[in-house]
């Protein structure tokens, strides 16, 4: 295993002068990633892994290849071949049923317009279809219903052998690029601008088929929909290629509360923000979300937002976070989120409470000025008594991975296993806890010598 040597600065990128982000030194004491394994086998960009179960996961790209690891050891278990293009979805899906014990599954579909359900257990194609009019862009298992969604052109209904249950008709030429699961059997459906709302429901004929409906479009985002994310049972949200961030209700589909122009986004509620023009898309767009119920966590241009659900505002952020877009974001169980980017760095943030100074009492003559007087005197005491009880969170960064010499499509966290990163390289990494692998290699060591010791006895 290789040892990860720390350091501050991205100087292959050249932009280590230049840039505003924040830059970490060398004592990052609160990273623990201080081995790395790297992982070949790739011969094009890997932009996906997908987790199996607690030390297995599948990774896959341009090459059309998928590989299963082992995240504790980096074995490589299986190189599943039967794409001809890249891969440009891929899902796994647990199943089991009456008579069969838990299979564990992958779906992966390829812009050669076939999709193939894989065994992760033997490594052997299960079924394979070639009969799409498009390349799938998106899947979506529906585990309590046993069935799986693809989004393309239209939607597809599918079991996991492979059988068509039932599909839309051809919705746009831009098609389905996003999906996330909702109450009620019903699935949001990103179609460029467009939120479309269909429902699942069995046939009453008592066979296995199945119907899906659309039953609500949604048009209040400006531009098309980049991210989806469900929070829980009863929340949902969106992100936009112009910065919009949505929040839906989960059960009547309705607009709960929204945000946008992120980039002027203060974490103080008395601030408006103030409209840029000058944006220009590739700064503004969301690329991920993801969520701990309580908070969304957003990667916005080069920056990452926290948007308290609860306060309706964003609470925390570092508008420059990276060198470059970040294009994956993750919460982990502790108060720490990891971000990647184009720049090739994987960093670690902590969410902080700030200590808030004692707001400043306003000038009474800029009230007088414009006609508010004394009526508002009593609005603005409980205005500030609500700055004051209303705490300000910021993101500090205490971990700066660097491994990758290209952009880093997004990883996967397996908690003391370590983190599992992908990237344009080619690579995968296999970030470790240097501790933790220390003390494992003594433990093993002394058991060998241990073991030793007490064949010599005997002998």
């Amino acid at each position: 295993m290789l040892r990860w040597l720390i350091g501050g600065g991205r100087e292959p990128q050249g932009l280590a002068e230049k840039s505003s982000v924040q830059t970490i030194g060398e004592e990052q004491i609160q990273n623990p990633y201080t081995e790395l394994l790297v992982l070949k086998g790739h011969q094009d960009i890997v932009r996906f892994l997908v987790q199996i179960d607690d030390c297995r996961f599948a990774s896959a790209g341009d090459d059309g290849i998928i590989f299963l690891w082992n995240a504790q050891t980096g074995e490589k278990l299986y190189e599943l071949h039967g794409h001809t293009h890249k891969i440009t979805a891929i899902a796994p899906f647990s199943s089991s049923d009456g008579t069969e014990e838990k299979t564990d599954l992958i779906i992966t579909a390829s812009a050669d317009r076939t999709v193939i359900v894989w065994d992760c257990t033997s490594g052997r194609q299960v079924q394979k279809v070639s009969c799409l009019h498009s390349t799938v862009k998106c899947l979506t298992v529906l585990q309590r219903l046993n069935v799986w969604l693809s989004g393309g052109s239209d939607l597809c209904v599918w079991n996991r052998k492979l059988d068509l249950l039932c599909k839309t008709s051809h919705l746009t030429d831009a098609g389905v690029s996003a999906l996330v699961e909702l109450p009620k059997n019903c699935v949001a459906a990103a179609v460029g601008k467009e939120l479309i709302i269909f429902r699942l429901s069995a046939s009453n004929n008592g066979s296995e088929g199945w119907n899906v409906l659309e039953v609500k479009r949604l048009v209040d985002h400006q531009d098309n929909i980049s991210s989806l994310v469900s929070v829980n049972d009863l929340t949902f949200v969106t992100g936009s290629h112009i910065g919009e961030l949505i929040v839906w209700d989960a059960l009547d589909w309705t607009k709960q509360a929204s945000e946008c122009n992120f980039w002027d986004s203060s974490v103080h509620p008395d601030v408006q923000p103030e409209i840029k023009l000058s944006q220009s898309p590739n700064e503004t767009s969301v690329q991920h979300l993801t969520s701990d119920e309580e908070c969304v966590f957003a990667a916005v241009g080069k920056g990452i937002y926290v948007y308290n659900l609860q306060m309706k505002r964003v609470i925390a952020c570092q508008r420059t976070a990276h060198d470059s877009s970040v294009l994956h974001i993750e919460k982990l169980p502790n108060r720490q989120l990891i971000s990647c980017s184009e720049d090739g760095s994987v960093r670690i943030w902590e969410l902080r409470e700030k200590q808030q100074l004692p707001a400043e009492p306003v000038p009474t003559g800029f009230f007088n000025m414009w006609g508010f007087g004394r009526a508002n005197k009593q609005a603005n005491q409980a205005a500030k008594k609500m700055q004051e009880n209303t705490p300000v969170y910021f993101l500090e960064l205490v971990g700066d991975l660097i491994g990758h010499s290209s952009a880093v499509q997004m990883f996967l966290y397996f908690g003391e296993l370590g983190l599992a990163t992908c990237s344009a390289d080619h690579l995968i990494i296999l970030w470790k806890d240097g501790e933790r692998e220390s003390s494992l290699r003594s433990l093993a060591l002394f058991k060998k010598l241990a073991q030793n010791g007490h064949l010599q006895l005997k002998l």
